[in-house]
């Protein structure tokens, strides 16, 4: 039997530089021995590092921000792939970071809607660019049919689909119909369009890192819902048009004025 990789679809590009660098299993000791190579820095200064699970009851982004450590459990795919955002999209997953740690009481408690929204990206964030405008307005308004099947080559030819989320990285794993992300989208120009991975993947963590530096994204609609099985590539079912009349998943939605 041919091995497949567990991380063959496209959507793990901005991953893919640090998967191949690592076992296809959630080593959190291969993980942490990754940041000792490519040392990170928070905000606050300090070098991150990755460290099992801790006791003594400081909070999860309090502890990054103290100490640089980020608790990460032994052979869970939830924080294997969040310690590898971290070195796919160090600015903003400090950003994150940071604006939880600002938005704290000193014992890290209540959560509240800003806390709420950073999580909901840091879980199931997408960025998605575009050089046309008429492709991210389709999406925006909820029109998978036009955009994913009329449109469909240029939505190859012109979007870009960058996740950030980690959550939405195990989803992939094993993609499940209703797999849903929180995009963001950007505008960008056909130079962009053409730039490496690397040079992509950098530029999308300075746009990220800075919106969310500057206080956007703090109402859950400010997110807008991407079904990602949707997105060509993502599962052989949706070559068929067929596959957007599930109403269930590409729902028509409801948006509120700004």
């Amino acid at each position: 039997m041919t091995w497949v990789s567990p991380y063959a679809l496209p959507l793990f590009d901005p991953l893919r530089r640090w998967l191949d660098l690592l076992p296809p299993l959630p080593d959190s000791l291969a993980v942490a021995e990754l940041a000792e190579q490519f040392p990170i820095a928070t905000d606050s200064g300090k070098r991150l590092r990755f460290v099992p699970p801790q006791a003594d009851g400081l909070a999860y982004e309090c502890r990054i921000w103290a100490n640089g450590e980020v608790e990460t459990r032994p052979d869970n795919w939830h924080d294997f792939f969040n310690a590898l955002v971290w070195f796919a999209f160090p600015l903003t997953k400090n950003a994150v970071s940071a604006r939880h740690v600002g938005a704290m009481s000193g014992s890290g408690e209540p959560r509240g809607t800003v806390r709420d929204v950073l999580t909901h990206f840091d879980e199931c964030g997408i960025a998605v660019l575009s050089d046309n405008p008429e492709l991210l307005a389709l999406l925006r308004d909820f029109q998978w049919r036009q955009l994913f099947v009329e449109r469909r080559a240029e939505v190859e030819r012109n979007m870009r689909f960058v996740v950030f989320g980690h959550a939405t990285y195990e989803g992939l794993l094993k993609p499940y119909r209703g797999l849903t992300a929180k995009a963001v989208l950007y505008e960008v120009d056909n130079k962009w369009l053409q730039l490496s991975l690397e040079a992509q993947i950098a530029a999308v963590d300075k746009l990220l890192a800075s919106d969310f530096a500057s206080g956007h994204f703090a109402r859950p609609r400010d997110f807008q819902p991407l079904p990602l099985l949707g997105i060509p590539g993502v599962v052989p079912e949706n070559e068929d048009p067929a596959y957007y009349d599930d109403t269930w998943q590409f729902r028509p939605g409801r948006r509120q004025p700004a």
